[in-house]
Parts: C-alpha cells; structure tokens; sequence
C-alpha cells in the first residue's frame, strides 16, 4: 500500500482549486470480519431493507453463518468458488457474507446469461456451488443438467423467501410467484434455500483472509471474444472501498445506499460491499426497471448516496414519484458505466440538489472505481480525477509506451492498489493487460481519453469503438453524445465497418431509436433532420454516412448500449436504412 506522500504525489496536475484527498490506510478485515463487527456494536441496525422486509445487521450475520454451515454440509471448503446468479436480492447478500466466513472465492453470475454462457461461466471459472433463482431453472441452469461435473450443488432460491408467511401466500394466490418445487434431475443436485438455510445450524464460521488472497472472480462484459473473469484480491476491493470513501466523506452508521445497478456487475458489486462497510442500510431492489418501487423504497427511506447508470437517471426524470423523494440528506447522486449528456445534469440536479451529481469511471479489472467527480468540483463532460493513491496516464495508442501531451487522446493506463493481478487462467492476456511503463505496472484499459493540465480525464470511446476515416480518427461517443441534443433520438449508437474501397478506412454507421417526438415523424424526414444536423455540428469525416432506425438499442444487463449486437445479426436486420 503506497504511503500517504506517494499517494499525493501518484495524482498529477490536480486543479489548483481543488485538494485531493490523502489516502487513508487500509485495513485488512475481510467483509465477514466487518459484518461481525457491525452485528456486535449495532445489532439492531438496518442492513437491508427488500420488498417491505427489514434484515439488520445482527440478522445478517446469523443468515451468513446458517448459510456458511449449509454450504460446509454441502461440501464446500476453503477456496471454493461461489457462483451468484441472482438478482438483487437478500440472499446475494448473505451468499458474499458466507463466502467470506468460509474462506471462499465469491463470482457474480449475470441472471441474463444463456444456458450455454452460463456453462461456460460455470465451468472457466470453477464454481463449485451456485446460488440460483428458481425461475431461472428452466431457462438456463436445466438445461445444463449432466454438462456440469464440476459443480457441487445448485441451491434454489425463491425472490420471496424472506417476506412473512402471509406475503408468500398471497403471491402464490394469486400466481404471482410460483411454489418452489425442485425438478429431478440426472446429474445436478439441487438444494431448496429457505428449508435449509432454516435448518442449518447458526454457530460462528470464520478464516482468516490474507491481503493478497483472491476474495472475488468478476467477469467482463465480453463486448470482444468471451467474457474473461478478472480476479480481485481483498487488497483490492478493500482499497477501493476506501478511496470511495475518502473521497464521498461517508460515515459510518449514518448513511443509506439506493441504487439498482445489479451486485453480478462489478459496479454494483462495489456499491453493496461499501455499502456494507460503512454499516448503511442498503435498498435492495431487485428488478431495476421498475422505478415506482424504487422510488418509493427512497421515499420511505432517504438516501444518502444514489447510483445508477445515465439511461436509468433519464428514465427516472419521467417517473413522478422520483421528484418526491426527499433528497436534502443526499451527498452523492454517482453516474457510471458510459456517459451522461451535459444537458441532462441541471435537469438532474434540479431534483436531488445542485452539486450532487458526479459522474464516475472505472472497470471490473479496478475493482470498481478510477476517477470520481469531486463534490463541488464536478467538470461536466469529465469523469473527473484520479482517486487518491492512483496513478493515471495518457499514452498513445498504437505502441502504448510513450506519453500523451496535455489535452491529447490515448489509452488510458492505471496504476493504483484497486487494480486486479490478472484474468483467470490467461497468462497471455494478462501479459497484454499489465504492462511496466515508467518504473510500475500499469492496466492498460483500452479506453481512449484525454487529459486536462488540471488532472480531469475525458472518455473519448473504447478503443475498438474508435474509428479511422481518411486518416482522422472519429470518436463513436463524441457523435453520439452531440446528436443527443435531437428531439427526434431516444438513443443512439456509432458503429464503424470496413470501408471496401478505401482499405484501413472505416464507414461511420450510425443506429438510431426514435424518441416518442420522433416517433410522430415520417421516418425519411428524421433521417434528413439527423443528417443536417451532422453536417451543422461535426466536421466532414464524422457525419455518417448510414443511418439505421431501429425499433430499439440494445442494451447490456448494466443498461450500456450492447455494440456487440449491433455488430453481430442485429446488424444485418436494423430495419430501414438511408444512405447519406
């Protein structure tokens, strides 16, 4: 861990008005240690709070170590891989409690997944158990059944488990949840949750974590070739959860974390382990896109931290209910995973208090979080500056050994103790990703961004998302972000393809879904709008030269718009085309 003086000295050029934080030491208490902790001063004290049921931090320790001694009853043993897959919900939770009391490695496993990627995360990853949802069975874990000898045992949860006997009753009555009932099976074993847990004894589990321990596998979002599980160490998440906090000034005991972004993603993953350090009381929402029920679950319970990704902060400015949440304790309203149009910020901050908002960056290697706005010192359009006792740098994009000037695009690169030690069993990629540069070893993270004198850092896009057209290079992210400014768009998506005739060029295609304004619109006029405002407000070589209305943008289980589809079948049936 660098030393409070490295740390200060890692964040070059920070503006003049505005003084970075130390960094604070770090501990090494695993989350099961915390958790204990928490459970002995407070008992009481609300942990999480789902669907109108209250779990508190007492509670949350004794589910931990029923869970734990189950999953011992099952087999597990240290350094075992417990896979996720779930929504949000109380049990993924006590599953990354009880992972840490037994010692075990924790991987997130997107509920999204197919059955065949999720035989694939299954077994590239080791788990051992999954913790699963019933209503996922069928589509993606039966399937599987007989194609899984490496895992142990599947333990089935119900999204209603812990709601009170009436609750249960009335869902079932009126089919709103299915019964739990447990299928036969040839191979796979399965576990009913809520019997067992209930069944298992309650009596203390704990290991010791050493700092270097690999405590999580995450895995990327696979925009490229198939998703590689990055392995974070306690070091890692702990550091991270501190500079967040050196930075947010979040106290212990005294905060309430409200965001839908899913615990399978690094970023909410993060998010609920902070949340947890810190002893808040943490809404857990378990379907993202129902905005009433997280509105309300804010109206009953203030927030002091909120975090979501833009197009869920877009879509909460249509939702009435969002305005009257009572946000006068708010510190924080933390934007990430892509970016936000500066026009929407005062929209934004004109409900949850001006200076709130602040965008921020990172990825599943960096344990979360890089850079962060500053409270007060937010530079709409940046994703703000290094947190403490982290070193970023700007260097060119082809060789990735020679610094950027000031204000010029490249890779960005990392140094800091939030960043990972390398992809799961895959040396070479993890050669390619850590390099030395400057006496330290750097993520190299493939996005293109820029630099101000002041420290402030700029996205400009990923660096396969980065286009060259008659030797300019044309940045997906800035069109998009320029053409939000049209009525006409809901979302858009730049999509660069080989240009033929021209070798090494690339054709700017861009996809577009209408917005209820649009909608109203002959779809040739909306094309010809687009197409003059391009020529208007880009330079030549970045207006497109396809325009494809689509019914709808793809978009990732984080709410990131999926490229990936759109280069792959989706693109070859987008729905009307006009050249331009």
């Amino acid at each position: 861990m660098s030393s409070n003086a490295e740390s200060s000295q890692a964040i070059s050029g920070q503006p003049a008005a505005y003084t970075p934080p130390s960094m604070l030491p770090v501990d090494s208490h695993s989350l099961a240690f915390t958790v204990e902790a928490h459970a002995q001063a407070a008992p009481d004290a609300p942990c999480v709070e789902y669907l109108g049921v209250s779990i508190s931090y007492g509670e949350l320790d004794e589910w931990a170590n029923r869970f734990a001694n189950l999953l011992r009853e099952l087999g597990a043993v240290r350094g075992d891989v417990i896979g996720c897959h779930l929504p949000n919900t109380p049990q993924y939770v006590i599953a990354l409690v009880a992972a840490s009391k037994l010692g075990c490695v924790a991987s997130g496993v997107s509920p999204l997944l197919a059955a065949s990627e999720l035989a694939y995360q299954i077994n590239d990853a080791g788990i051992r158990f999954l913790v699963t949802l019933d209503s996922l069975y069928a589509t993606s874990l039966g399937p599987n059944d007989g194609k899984l000898p490496g895992l142990k045992a599947a333990i089935v949860c119900s999204p209603i488990d812990f709601l009170p006997g009436w609750k249960k009753a009335l869902a079932h009555l009126l089919r709103k949840v299915a019964r739990l009932t447990l299928p036969s099976t040839r191979q796979l074993r399965l576990v009913a949750f809520w019997p067992s847990i209930n069944a298992a004894g309650n009596e203390r589990v704990y290991n010791e974590i050493g700092p270097d321990e690999v405590v999580l596998i995450q895995y990327t979002g696979g925009t490229t070739g198939k998703p590689k599980g990055a392995e974070l160490t306690l070091r890692n998440a702990k550091s991270n959860a501190v500079q967040c906090e050196v930075v947010m000034g979040s106290e212990t005991g005294t905060e309430t974390f409200a965001s839908v972004f899913p615990y399978f993603h690094v970023a909410g993953l993060g998010t609920c382990l902070m949340g947890l350090r810190a002893r808040a009381r943490i809404l857990v929402i378990p379907d993202p896109r129902n905005l009433l029920s997280f509105c309300k679950a804010m109206q009953k319970y203030p927030p002091t931290f909120i975090g979501n990704v833009p197009t869920l902060y877009q879509m909460l400015l249509h939702e009435p209910e969002f305005a009257k949440v009572d946000f006068s304790r708010l510190k924080v309203g933390m934007s990430g995973a892509g970016p936000m149009s500066a026009d929407v910020i005062p929209r934004i901050e004109a409900i949850i208090g001006a200076g709130k908002f602040c965008e921020v960056y990172g990825l599943t290697e960096t344990s979360t979080v890089l850079t962060m706005n500053p409270k007060g010192h937010a530079r709409p359009g940046t994703v703000g500056v290094a947190l403490p006792g982290t070193d970023l740098r700007v260097v060119d994009a082809e060789t990735g050994e020679r610094e950027m000037p000031v204000d010029e695009p490249g890779e960005l690169i990392a140094h800091g103790p939030q960043v990972f030690g390398g992809y799961l069993g895959l040396p070479e990629e993890s050669a390619h990703a850590l390099r030395r540069f400057d006496g330290k070893t750097f993520f190299y993270t493939g996005d293109i961004a820029r630099m101000d004198a002041d420290g402030y850092v700029t996205i400009c896009d990923r660096s396969k998302d980065m286009l060259i057209v008659g030797g300019y290079k044309v940045f997906s992210v800035e069109v998009e972000n320029t053409l939000k400014a049209l009525e006409s768009i809901e979302l858009c998506a730049v999509i660069g393809m080989p240009d033929e005739k021209r070798p090494g060029n690339d054709i700017v295609n861009l996809y577009v879904e209408l917005s209820a304004a649009g909608q109203q619109k002959p779809q040739d006029q909306v094309k010809q709008e687009i197409l003059l405002f391009c020529r208007e407000h880009m330079a030549p070589y970045k207006v497109p030269k396809a325009i494809h209305v689509i019914k709808a943008i793809p978009l990732t289980p984080v709410g990131k718009i999926d490229k990936k589809a759109l280069r792959g079948p989706l693109a070859a049936v987008s729905g009307t085309t006009a050249s331009t």
